[in-house]
């Protein structure tokens, strides 16, 4: 199962590159760009219904600054249980920048110790009004073992998230397209089916 702190994000995603043997433990950068909306992709983090649509079957959050955003990755798990993840809201600024830290780890996560020195910052960028740049830094890294394996985690976390959240979009937006496609076929057939009757009535007049 996958394991991801960070409440997700995004198109070619990015990441920081360092040289071989190098042990960094300056911010980890991951980026891409979402075909949606930044409303939307602000929504896809930041509310219940938006997590829980993507990301995680279980998802509470309360967005204020010291709020507390809870999720779970099993389906059969509770939140609250002892492989909940607890995010604590460092701030935030509408539809543009949500800071978070984690505060709870699953019970069996290995890196807690390292953990507890790093946080998390996403930025949200409109680049046109259905497209959106995500940015996400990840921040308080060491170059002690522990750390350096927490970042590597990270590192294929965040990867995967953002491919999920790029994969939800993509198919809501097949959805939309093939509900308008059947809509279209709808009316046409309609249209059709009406011709005759009023050449009918033509002909009879």
């Amino acid at each position: 199962m996958k394991t991801v702190f960070l409440t997700g994000a995004l198109a070619a995603a990015a990441f920081a590159v360092e040289g071989a043997g190098e042990k960094p433990s300056g911010p980890l950068v991951s980026e891409g760009v979402i075909e949606a909306p930044v409303a939307e992709v602000w929504a896809a983090f930041t509310t219940q219904k938006g997590l829980e649509a993507w990301m995680v079957p279980h998802a509470e959050i309360d967005l204020r600054v010291g709020g507390k955003m809870l999720t779970h990755y099993d389906p059969a798990g509770t939140l609250g249980d002892p492989n909940t993840i607890e995010n604590t809201i460092l701030s935030f600024e509408p539809n543009r920048m949500l800071s978070i830290k984690a505060t709870k780890a699953p019970a069996s996560f290995p890196f807690k110790a390292s953990l507890e020195s790093m946080w998390s910052v996403l930025y949200f960028t409109e680049i046109e009004p259905s497209k959106t740049h995500i940015r996400c830094v990840g921040l308080g890294y060491a170059e002690d073992e522990e750390s350096q394996k927490l970042r590597s985690h990270f590192e294929h976390g965040n990867a995967y998230t953002i491919r999920q959240l790029q994969a939800h979009f993509a198919r809501r937006a097949n959805v939309e397209s093939s509900e308008a496609n059947g809509a279209n076929r709808q009316k046409e057939a309609v249209r059709s089916d009406s011709e005759p009757r009023r050449s009918r009535r033509a002909d009879k007049q």
